[in-house]
């Protein structure tokens, strides 16, 4: 099924195709050229709109077409898109030291993010290279990565931006790693794991951890607070303390003493 992102990039790669297969001065004008981008600031976005040929746009937008869509649900429109994007300008920026009076064009480094991000989630999943030669999803990236550090440090003058293509494979990794630390189901993860953690500690870890907390740095409210609960503690153990007043003092414990004040009462 065609997802959104995947079909407007299709679209707008095609139109880009046959605006600048029919103006030289737009190809000129939106190729990317490293030493030239302080004059063209816009071009590590607009270049990877551009093709050299039939057989180039095909190859990239059939990519596109086939992991592309998969991926897209997987992450959500706005994510993919992203993705695709932040990997054609990794590609574009990587491409300043390695090659910067080589002009540069094709969306290869943002699909080769999208590649690499079909690669992440489904390692297993076999691709057909020209439909016969199986190869699993985690292999292709793996092959494709080596033969573009061979190609873009062998010295290979065969036209093609392998340090785009790396590029692509680096802004895309980077970019998913920095989405998986922030989704919401690490997060809870991480919760549920630190809960977990203190629910199983013993009573004695408990006691020797809240016996360091220093009781004078407190403020003069969190102080009667505080002896209460150590009364109540010394008196019936820590089993007899609620879950607020543990946090309560698991928060003092770990910031040495230096907790909030609210309305005369500490509030975890």
């Amino acid at each position: 099924m065609m997802t959104p992102w995947v079909r407007r990039l299709l679209i707008a790669n095609v139109v880009m195709f046959l605006v600048s297969a029919s103006s030289p001065e737009v190809m000129r004008a939106l190729m990317f050229v490293p030493v030239l981008l302080p004059y063209r600031p816009w071009t590590p976005v607009t270049y990877m709109f551009l093709h050299g040929g039939f057989m180039h746009l095909l190859f990239n937008m059939i990519a596109l077409f086939f992991f592309g869509p998969r991926l897209e649900t997987r992450l959500g429109s706005k994510s993919f898109l992203n993705l695709y994007l932040i990997s054609g300008l990794t590609g574009a920026l990587l491409s300043v030291p390695f090659s910067p009076n080589t002009a540069i064009i094709g969306a290869s480094g943002a699909v080769f993010g999208v590649l690499l991000g079909f690669a992440r989630y489904w390692p297993k999943q076999r691709i057909y290279i020209w439909g016969v030669l199986p190869v699993e999803a985690r292999v292709l990236v793996i092959v494709m990565t080596a033969l573009s550090l061979y190609g873009g440090f062998g010295g290979m003058q065969d036209g093609v931006a392998h340090f785009a293509h790396l590029g692509g494979f680096i802004g895309g990794y980077g970019y998913l790693r920095w989405t998986e630390s922030r989704s919401p189901a690490k997060k809870f993860k991480a919760a549920v794991d630190g809960t977990a953690k203190r629910r199983w500690e013993t009573e004695g870890t408990k006691l020797e951890r809240w016996s360091s907390i220093d009781r004078e740095s407190m403020h003069e409210i969190n102080r009667d607070r505080f002896d209460e609960i150590w009364e109540k503690l010394q008196t019936a153990g820590a089993g007899s303390l609620s879950q607020r007043e543990q946090a309560f003092l698991d928060r003092f414990s770990a910031e040495g003493g230096l907790g909030p004040v609210t309305n005369g009462r500490d509030r975890p």
